[in-house]
This record gives structure tokens, C-alpha cells and sequence, in this order.
């Protein structure tokens, strides 16, 4: 049936043009199934690179506008990721809008795998917020353009761990610029949430010596890593404000805000969580109190650079994928050498590593097209 846009509508589809103009996004797809409820925005940013890569996740948005803002958002921050790991992806992301816990089903997620399929391998999804390695299998029913998958199906199998690992290498390359010492023996280090990849960072400090306090709104996850880990149960909402190092949050995004900036001690800021970064003015921020950041996007990359080693190698090798995890390390140094030489904060060298990348191969590309 034939439906006019109101007033509204059409200023909605103007603000998100607008965006997408604004920041180069190539494609914006809107999935919906009534059979099985599949409400979902699927977003590409830039595939100079390769196909666009980016997690499917599932969240009870609020709002059909505030998923197609989170996807898009979600899906730039993918291009930037893999541009400066050097992995040869673009950037995309999936958002289903719906409850993980009680509107999943096979149909659903074979719905939206059928979606995918359409596309001809434009965009490749995986294992995100709110979504599994089962929910991954149903996906994989229906098209072959998914990477995150169990290993039994040919794929890395859980992620959390790389991912956490990255986060500590590129913790590292901050600690050393701003204590000196590459070691993180003795450095107290606050971590916000204590989900899979929260853990796994406590497990890895803990395995270094680092003095642990911990924050999570779940009370039980809190008791259990105190009591392996010796950690000191501090309160979530106020951990940012600790007397440490190195503050790791691993939760929600936004935490680097005008209100947080005022109560940090800090030395450091770290961690696995997406967007920390409120608005980019809190980067500037951050760099004039002279406290590193390591750019969101460049020390979570690890579980994304190990679940997709397998793409174009001829199936995935642990050895390799952790190694490249490894060279976190390496990219966090080298924009922190950016950020002293052009006296520019981290996120932006990050960006400017990013994009010369994308421009390059973009240039290399047009060359060829050319003889």
C-alpha cells in the first residue's frame, strides 16, 4: 500500500542523509520480517578496504531512530578499526531492535541471515552485544557471509579473550608513556564492568601484578572476581573517581563526559568499552590534562582482528590471530608518537592513521584501474 511520508518522516530522512553525506556512508538498509518479528538496520560505511565487516547486535532500543543512529555510528568506528589494524575490511554493523532475552528465535535470526544473503557478501556480520555463537549458527543456516562462528563450524570461536588481551597491550603502550615502564606490576588500575571481556582484562592484570579494584552492577560477578582475583569491590558509578593509574572502562560508552573528566585521577584511560568518548571534545579534554588515552577503537580491535584471520588465509590459525593481536602494542605507540609530534590528542592521530590508510589503498586501487 502506498504510504506519504509525514512531515516528520521526511525530516527524519533528512537528518540521516545529512549524516550519511557528512561522513561518506555508502548504504543504510532497513530489514523487516513480520513472521518472525525481524526488525533490523543494517549500516555500511566504506568498503575501500573489503567487504564491510561489523557484530550483529540486539538492544531494546528506545527508539527505530535511535537504532538506525547506533548502527551507523557503530559502523564508521568499524571502517577506522580495521583501517588502522591493517586488516583489509570496510566497516559495517547490524542492529536488530528487540529484546535478547525474551524475543530471540531461530526465525528471527534465519530471517536476517536471509537478508544478508541478498546483499552477495557487501556485508559480513558476527557475535556482538546481546547476541551468540548460537545465534551466530542460525545466521550461518541461511548465508556464508558471517564470521564470528563456533569452531567447529571453521571459526575462532569466543572472542572475549583476544579482545581483552588487545585492551592490556594497548594499556601497556599507555602506561609506558606516561609512567615509563612497559610493566604493569604494581599499577592500580580501576576496571568498570565485568562482562566477558571486563573478566578476562582482571584475569590478565591480575596475571601481571597489576593492584585491581573492580566496578560492575551485577553484585554477583563483582563477589566472584574478588574472590579469585583479590580484587577491591569499589562502586560502579563512582569508579571512574578512584585514586589510580589507569582508569579501564568496560562497560557503556559515554563515561568520558564533562561530569566524569572533573573527578578523574587518572594517569591512563583504557579500556574495552565502544564511544567512551561522550562527544570528541572530551579527547581535547583528556590531552590537555595531559592523561593518555588509548583510543577506544584501537585497543578493543583484538577480538575483531583474531575472529576474522580466517578471511583470505585459508582458514583461521591461533598462533597467527594472536600475534596480530599482539601488534595492538605497536599501533597504540605509534599514534601516541603522532599525538606528541602534531601536539594532537590520541583519537585524533588515530583518525589521521586511519584515514592516510584508506586514502592509500584507495589511490593504489585507482592506479590499477588506470594501466
Amino acid at each position: 500500500m502506498e504510504k506519504t511520508l509525514s512531515k516528520q518522516g521526511v525530516q527524519m530522512e533528512s537528518r540521516f542523509l545529512s549524516y550519511m553525506e557528512k561522513y561518506d556512508y555508502e548504504n543504510l538498509f532497513i530489514c523487516q520480517d513480520n513472521a518472525t518479528g525481524l526488525k533490523a538496520i543494517i549500516a555500511i560505511h566504506d568498503t575501500t578496504l573489503g567487504s564491510a565487516v561489523g557484530g550483529c547486535r540486539m538492544w531494546t532500543y528506545n527508539t527505530e531512530n535511535e537504532a538506525i543512529e547506533d548502527a551507523l555510528r557503530l559502523a564508521r568506528g568499524m571502517t577506522y578499526k580495521y583501517a588502522a589494524a591493517g586488516v583489509n575490511l570496510g566497516g559495517g554493523k547490524c542492529v536488530i531492535i528487540g529484546d535478547p532475552k525474551t524475543q530471540k528465535s531461530e526465525g528471527l535470526f534465519r530471517a536476517l541471515g536471509r537478508f544478508i544473503d541478498r546483499l552477495g557478501g557487501l556485508y559480513m556480520t558476527g557475535e556482538d552485544v546481546g547476541t551468540t555463537l548460537r545465534d551466530m549458527e542460525y545466521i550461518r543456516m541461511e548465508t556464508e557471509h558471517i564470521v564470528t562462528l563456533p569452531k567447529e563450524l571453521g571459526g575462532a570461536g569466543p572472542i572475549s579473550y583476544a579482545t581483552a588481551f588487545g585492551v592490556v597491550q594497548g594499556m601497556r603502550a599507555c602506561v609506558k608513556e606516561a609512567m615509563g615502564t612497559e610493566s604493569l606490576q604494581g599499577v592500580r588500575v580501576a576496571v568498570q564492568g565485568l562482562g566477558s571481556v571486563g573478566y578476562h582484562v582482571v584475569e590478565i592484570l591480575h596475571e601481571e601484578g597489576a593492584e585491581l579494584l573492580v566496578g560492575d552492577i551485577d553484585q554477583a560477578k563483582v563477589e566472584a572476581v574478588v574472590e579469585k582475583f583479590g580484587a577491591r569491590a569499589v562502586s560502579p558509578e563512582t569508579i571512574h573517581a578512584e585514586d589510580v593509574d589507569v582508569y579501564c572502562p568496560c562497560a557503556l560508552g559515554a563515561v568520558i563526559n564533562d561530569n566524569t573528566i572533573e573527578q578523574l585521577k587518572c594517569k591512563v584511560v583504557a579500556g574495552s568499552a565502544n564511544n567512551q568518548l561522550k562527544e570528541e571534545r572530551h579527547g581535547d579534554m583528556l590531552h590537555e590534562l595531559g592523561i593518555v588515552y588509548g583510543t577506544d577503537y584501537i585497543i578493543n580491535a583484538g577480538g575483531t582482528v583474531y575472529d576474522t584471520d580466517r578471511l583470505n588465509t585459508g582458514g583461521f590459525n591461533y598462533e597467527r590471530a594472536m600475534g596480530k593481536v599482539t601488534r595492538i602494542y605497536e599501533t597504540m605507540t605509534s599514534l601516541i608518537n603522532i599525538s606528541k609530534e602534531k601536539n594532537i590528542p590520541t583519537y585524533k592521530a588515530a583518525d589521521l592513521f586511519a584515514e592516510q590508510r584508506i586514502e592509500e589503498v584507495k589511490n593504489a586501487k585507482a592506479l590499477r584501474t588506470r594501466i
